[in-house]
């Protein structure tokens, strides 16, 4: 998957950037629970939705509509994940970052 998708190479960077950014911050173990799973949520969807694509191509090698829509959608929840799992960084990692000088 990391070698042909695209979006993977993306996500394997945001989860690098997450877990450097746990560790500077200190965050406490049921934090990490969260974290680990909302990254794991996104690389399930990601490889599920790899999966889909390359079966899909398969099935129907020619261009058909309701392929590329089934496509869509697999994709768009890829993108629901990925949206959900930023939501829950944000929610534990903001709390953690030094309040502004002023």
């Amino acid at each position: 998957m990391i070698r042909t998708q695209h979006n993977a190479w993306l996500h394997a960077l945001a989860s690098v950037l997450i877990v450097a950014t746990g560790l500077t911050l200190q965050i406490s173990s049921a934090e990490w629970c969260w974290l680990v799973l909302a990254v794991v949520s996104v690389w399930t969807a990601e490889s599920l939705n790899t999966a889909f694509e390359f079966l899909a191509d398969v099935a129907s090698p020619e261009f058909h509509p309701l392929v590329e829509k089934a496509k869509d959608v697999a994709a768009g929840a890829v993108l629901i994940s990925a949206i959900g799992a930023a939501i829950v960084g944000l929610l534990i990692l903001i709390p953690h970052l030094p309040a502004p000088r002023g």
